[in-house]
């Protein structure tokens, strides 16, 4: 596949992406305690443009996973392990197969999990179904050695898997310890509780810290994450999407349809909507459909323009 066989601003299934939305939360978390591995990205419709671009410089291996198999959470940690001992000479891609079903389409995967290597801005299958953490190393290996002989790797690149073997501790030597970032432990508490599946929990965690600390932007930011994330959990879009159709008077269903928005990183949509909503409602829906607004502007930051122009039609809809 050409770089150009798939645009970045595809349609994205909303109701697909909620693992997606959930795997960003869970990494955002693991960033926030140091614990994320620093050769691996998440890989989307938004991002996968830049990802190819990053191939010109070292080969990616695209992993297409799906969350509720545990053949690719097996090969997710094979090949975790595998780049973390890489030393950078490759990156994993991490692609949520039921989070981004047009990306998945575009490079033609039939299943998950499957694996494809991108150099060069160029694509090619590697392997699909379970695979061990040798076989994955096996066929690595093979690619990467192919890939040297036909002078498709950048300068410098060994053709191997795992890092450069001189910058390996001796035997008998102690490696350095990793200099490792605690983390703050509110972000430690609340990853516990993502962990665990429990939304609730998490929010309740920033909640917490907020009322200790109630500028903190980041700690307002993530719980307005974990709560958007909370509430979408039994949301079936098509659903709300005929329902905001039929009912456009239900301030309940606009609300949804706006976290579906945002969720899709529609944001202008969702705000337009909710504005929408203050004007055409009265009293209670209208407390409701503005309330609703001011917390979605947290998730992003006070100073983006689209927040602005919203705050400005909310404004002007109230008055």
């Amino acid at each position: 596949m050409q770089p150009s066989d798939f645009s970045p601003n595809s349609a994205v299934d909303l109701g697909a992406r909620k693992a997606a939305l959930e795997r960003e939360a869970k990494q955002r978390a693991e960033e926030s305690t140091g614990r994320t591995n620093p050769y691996a990205v998440n890989v989307d419709e938004s991002n996968f443009q830049q990802v190819l671009e990053r191939s010109m410089s070292a080969p990616v291996v695209l992993a297409v996973l799906a969350g509720w198999s545990e053949q690719s959470k097996q090969v997710e940690t094979a090949l975790d392990k595998l780049s973390r001992g890489s030393g950078g000479n490759w990156i994993l891609g991490r692609i949520d197969s039921e989070g981004s079903p047009q990306l998945v389409q575009a490079l033609r995967v039939q299943g998950a999990p499957t694996i494809i290597i991108a150099i060069q801005g160029q694509v090619m299958p590697l392997m699909q179904g379970p695979a061990t953490e040798e076989q994955l190393r096996d066929g690595l290996t093979q690619v990467f050695g192919a890939l040297a002989q036909q002078g498709m790797l950048p300068p410098g690149h060994p053709g191997t898997v795992d890092g450069d073997p001189s910058a390996m501790p001796e035997e008998g030597e102690t490696a350095p310890e990793p200099d490792v970032d605690p983390g703050d432990p509110v972000d430690a508490e609340a990853q516990a509780a993502l962990d665990r599946g429990d939304f609730d929990a998490a929010a309740a965690v920033f909640e917490k810290a907020l009322t200790a600390d109630p500028r903190n932007a980041e700690f307002k930011a993530k719980l307005a994450q974990v709560r958007l994330i909370g509430r979408l959990q039994n949301v079936d879009p098509e659903a709300v999407h005929q329902a905001a159709a039929d009912r456009p008077d239900d301030v309940d269903v606009q609300i949804t349809l706006a976290d579906i928005d945002m969720y899709g990183g529609k944001f202008e949509d969702a705000f337009d909507r909710l504005v929408a909503a203050v004007k055409g409602s009265a009293d209670e829906d209208r407390d409701k459909a503005r309330g609703h607004l001011l917390s979605l502007f947290d998730l992003l930051p006070a100073g983006d323009p689209r927040v602005s122009a919203a705050r400005r039609k909310l404004t002007a809809a109230l008055f």
